[in-house]
């Protein structure tokens, strides 16, 4: 039996062409069986190449539809801001200047030597309570005992020395006058009378020579009382022994510059605080200023204290100019102690009871910008008040200012309102979510 075969054919659908399989017949079985036809070279080639535009469009709108997504998510998930703000109140205004300085003793007396020796004696150490007049140490006196033995050995020579002078006086003065009378009856010549004319002139003379050496002999006894006097060391003032610079044995030599041996302060009860100020604030400072200040070995306890003192005397430590500011202070406690480093804050100018808001307000504008001088310029801003649940602009002028606070001279604020400090923007938990249009 002959098999029949339906060719390969072609035909056009919706002006293209498409290509069918062809039928086969089996002559032996009558079976009808389905051969596949291999399609041309020019129709495999344009499959080929839709495909990969086909994955690509379909990628594009499957991002697009991603990101349509995450944007309506964000913007159903975004609210109002919530605004920070702090009540505009009534209370003290303090311009204050920081500074650092040294707690010292009101004077402090350095105690040295004017002679030379050994120190054999200490009657003075540290934190002793001294008198005016007090020994505190003795230098060996020996040496200097032994001129003042001496110059009132030679004190005493010259005094004798003039008594026998003056003995001789009265002999030149009667051979003088007894001479004269004999001239005069021609019984002695004219040069026995002069020869003793002379004598008694000279006499006359030694008697003034000899006074005069008594007093240059009392004088160098004086000096060597003085020295004698000099190797006590005595206390100038009352006050307490802060520093003892020397010890038992030791060998002080008093030359151009004299040893210091104790150093005493008059009055602990009462303090001063030298405190070095910049140049940039030191314009503002005068005497009177109230000053207050810590010191490390009580972090809690606040002492205050009166501006004596602005020293024209400018400091210089590695090209910084420091201005010194005495600061007197009462210290009943004796807490204070010298050396101690004291942390000042010096009060320039206070105001009591003045309407003022928070620093912060004054550097907040809606979105996170700047707010700047307001129109007027200098002391003219803005703040901004929560009027019902919006944020309103407000022209105020300041005054006063200090590191937390500002002065409120003129504006339409009145205590207890509430001025803006900053947003915070609520997203998140707190929004509601929306579901997704598209």
């Amino acid at each position: 039996m002959s098999a029949t075969r339906r060719t390969e054919r072609g035909r056009t659908e919706r002006g293209r062409t498409v290509t069918t399989p062809s039928l086969a017949t089996s002559g032996e079985t009558g079976h009808v069986i389905l051969t596949p036809t291999t399609p041309s070279p020019p129709i495999l080639a344009s499959r080929r190449q839709r495909r990969p535009r086909r994955i690509l469009i379909a990628t594009v709108v499957l991002l697009s539809v991603v990101v349509s997504g995450l944007l309506w998510w964000n913007a159903g998930r975004h609210v109002a801001p919530h605004y920070v703000t702090a009540p505009v109140s009534r209370g003290p205004i303090a311009r204050v200047v920081s500074a650092s300085g040294t707690v010292n003793p009101v004077l402090n007396v350095q105690v040295g030597t004017y002679v030379s020796g050994v120190i054999t004696a200490l009657y003075c150490d540290f934190n002793t309570a001294v008198k005016t007049g007090q020994i505190c140490a003795k230098i060996d006196p020996r040496p200097y005992q032994t001129v003042v033995d001496q110059e009132q050995a030679n004190l005493a020579t010259a005094k004798a020395q003039l008594t026998k002078d003056q003995a001789n006086l009265t002999y030149d003065k009667l051979s003088y006058d007894r001479s004269v009378a004999l001239q005069k009856q021609d019984y002695v010549t004219q040069d026995s009378a002069d020869r003793t004319k002379n004598a008694y002139d000279q006499a006359v003379a030694q008697i003034q020579l000899d006074q005069a050496g008594i007093e240059q002999h009392r004088a160098a006894l004086d000096a060597a009382e003085v020295n004698l006097g000099y190797t006590d060391i005595v206390s100038p003032v009352n006050g307490t022994v802060v520093s003892r610079n020397v010890t038992m044995g030791q060998t002080v030599a008093a030359s151009f510059q004299t040893p210091t041996l104790f150093i005493i302060a008059t009055d602990l009860t009462k303090m001063e605080v030298d405190a070095n100020v910049s140049e940039s604030d030191i314009g503002g400072i005068h005497a009177g200023d109230t000053a207050s200040f810590t010191v490390e070995a009580y972090p809690d306890y606040l002492f205050t204290g009166d501006v004596v003192q602005v020293r024209q005397a400018p400091q210089s430590v590695q090209n910084v100019i420091t201005y010194d500011v005495v600061i007197d202070v009462a210290n009943t406690k004796l807490l204070l102690k010298p050396g101690m480093t004291a942390t000042c804050q010096i009060i320039t100018a206070r105001r009591n009871g003045v309407m003022r808001v928070p620093n912060q307000a004054l550097r907040y504008a809606p979105g996170g910008l700047t707010n700047g001088p307001a129109a007027g310029g200098g002391d003219h801003r803005d703040v901004w008040l929560m009027r019902g649940n919006q944020p309103v602009k407000v022209p105020v002028q300041l005054g006063l200012d200090d590191d937390n606070y500002s002065e409120i001279v003129h504006g339409d604020v009145k205590e207890g309102d509430l001025v803006v400090t900053s947003e915070q923007p609520v997203t998140g938990d707190h929004a509601a979510p929306r579901a997704p249009h598209f």
